[in-house]
């Protein structure tokens, strides 16, 4: 009997460990979930578009849709979630120019027409490039970056090491390990993750203004998780906790008063001059 018990021990050791190897290899797979788009593919949008194209040191090649307005208000750098590409996120992008701001929306490494090696590092640096491309043209002062879902893990480092007008977060997390632990609690991840994404941390050296929409039922990030971001913001500056009862993951723009704020939001300050 007691053979037979360390046996059954012992198997189920080395399906956890097979499980923890599993993931291991494969996580890349399960954040990021790409969705690659041939150089020559033509975007089909109500609105017209322009695409712009970036090098970066390591020899990636990333991709952006810039959608312009006359007379702008302001400009959103919208960093989109974990699924699909630019032919997806670009819809997206009339929430924003209907309220007369331009919207610079990039594709990650891997997603769309970009490519490249991922990293949480050279995430974080591609982030940064666009914002400082969206700068030169709009300035600093009048940038809104908005990050939804995956992209809150850059925006929020982003909004940390620049001074943009204000910080959107949709559905966001305090840091990666939340969220893999609300899907699968057993594993081992602070061995295993190898994309943390401390939100947490970086939102301490945000001084501009922070929004926080956030879905009570959603089942893929933990509103516990996003109050703990909430939280950690810092105390003097300007933060809002906007709440749905019955939001999920996707579905917050659903919701008037989601669309009430954020056309308040953006309507906050007028565009300066630089």
């Amino acid at each position: 009997m007691a053979l037979f018990l360390f046996a059954v021990l012992g198997l189920l050791l080395l399906a956890y460990l097979g499980v923890c190897l599993f993931y291991w290899i494969f996580q890349e797979r399960f954040i990021f979930v790409r969705f690659p788009l041939p150089a020559h593919y033509r975007f089909r949008f109500a609105q017209p578009y322009e695409e712009l194209w970036t090098d970066r040191p390591d020899g990636a090649r990333l991709h952006a849709l810039h959608f312009a307005v006359k007379a702008p208000a302001g400009a959103v750098l919208y960093l989109h979630g974990n699924t699909g590409s630019l032919r997806r996120w670009g819809k997206r992008a009339p929430r924003f120019t209907a309220l007369n701001h331009a919207v610079l929306m990039p594709d990650y490494r891997g997603y769309g027409k970009s490519s490249g090696k991922l990293s949480e590092a050279a995430l974080h640096a591609d982030a940064l490039a666009w914002f400082d491309r969206l700068a030169a043209i709009y300035g600093e002062a009048n940038i809104v970056v908005y990050g939804r879902s995956l992209g809150t893990g850059m925006a929020v480092p982003l909004a940390a090491e620049r001074r943009p007008r204000a910080l959107v977060l949709e559905s966001p997390f305090a840091n990666f390990m939340d969220v893999a632990r609300h899907y699968l609690a057993i594993l081992p991840y602070r061995l295993l993750l190898r994309y943390r994404f401390r939100s947490d941390m970086a939102i301490r050296r945000v001084k501009c203004p922070v929004y926080i929409f956030h879905g009570k039922r959603d089942p893929l990030v933990p509103y516990s998780s996003a109050l703990r971001l909430y939280a950690a913001a810092p105390s003097d500056i300007h933060r809002e906790m906007i709440s749905f009862p019955r939001g999920f993951h996707s579905d917050l723009a659903a919701f008037p008063r989601f669309r009430r704020k954020l056309r308040a939001i953006l309507g906050t300050a007028p565009v300066k001059e630089h």
